[in-house]
């Protein structure tokens, strides 16, 4: 059986060398129960990077998210075998690295163990309007529930997406937001994994997952709609009350 990844980044290969495409999952399953080091290698690759990342959303250092990527290769390794094809093999090693880091997460007292997510409207996780609710026009006015002043235009998705300080802005975000929300954020808008994915990687229901990424990305849009409304008065720009 090939040998889990003893380096800070998880990586068997040069950074520079580019993973080439994985095999399908029955292939790949089969490579690795055989005990194929290149197979095993390309994986790691491919894989430790987001692993990397989605630990580090339970645990306090990067030293540690690294900790919890080697000890979730190691499960993989030996657990492999087990794999029984209900999900995809990635969705089912990133569980392996969730349960880890959680773990890991909850000796460290940073996070809150995902297996104790409510049903929607008990998440936990600051129950309150999503948006605030003097944003809008009260009840006694023709236009009761639309936005009293409309949020700030974005710059369109290019410039944005490229500018270091929004990057800045949304990193910063995703910091603040509790871990829960975080993690599940985290996992479909960056990682892209769709709702089914993710109740399946964190083992939470549909409902508690559509509320968690709900919460999550009204906090970010308000952190950068303040950055862009700052951004508009340093260039000038009237900002409306």
């Amino acid at each position: 059986m090939p040998c889990a990844p003893d380096n800070v980044g998880g990586r068997c290969h040069a950074d520079s060398v580019p993973p080439p495409e994985l095999p399908p999952d029955d292939v790949l399953t089969g490579l690795l129960l055989a005990g194929d080091e290149t197979a095993f290698a390309q994986v790691v690759d491919a894989w430790s990077p987001g692993m990397r990342r989605l630990a580090r959303v339970y645990v306090s250092t990067e030293d540690s998210a690294a900790e919890v990527v080697q000890e979730a290769w190691l499960a993989v390794v030996r657990g492999i075998g087990t794999f029984a094809g209900r999900s995809s093999l990635r969705t089912w090693v990133y569980r392996i690295v969730a349960n880890t880091a959680r773990r890991r997460g909850g000796r460290e007292a940073r996070t809150v163990p995902a297996s104790s997510l409510g049903p929607a409207g008990e998440v936990g996780d600051g129950g309150g309007p999503t948006v605030d609710p003097a944003r809008f026009l009260g009840p006694g006015h023709e236009l009761s529930g639309h936005w009293r002043r409309p949020p700030v235009p974005w710059p369109g998705p290019e410039e944005a997406l490229l500018a270091a300080e929004v990057r800045a802005e949304v990193a910063a975000a995703l910091a603040e937001l509790p871990a829960r929300q975080r993690v599940v954020v985290t996992l479909r808008d960056v990682h892209g994994y769709d709702a089914a994915e993710v109740c399946s990687i964190l083992e939470v229901s549909a409902a508690n997952q559509r509320v968690l990424l709900h919460r999550a990305r009204a906090s970010v849009r308000l952190r950068l709609e303040r950055y862009f409304d700052r951004a508009a008065v340093g260039a000038g720009e009237e900002v409306r009350p």
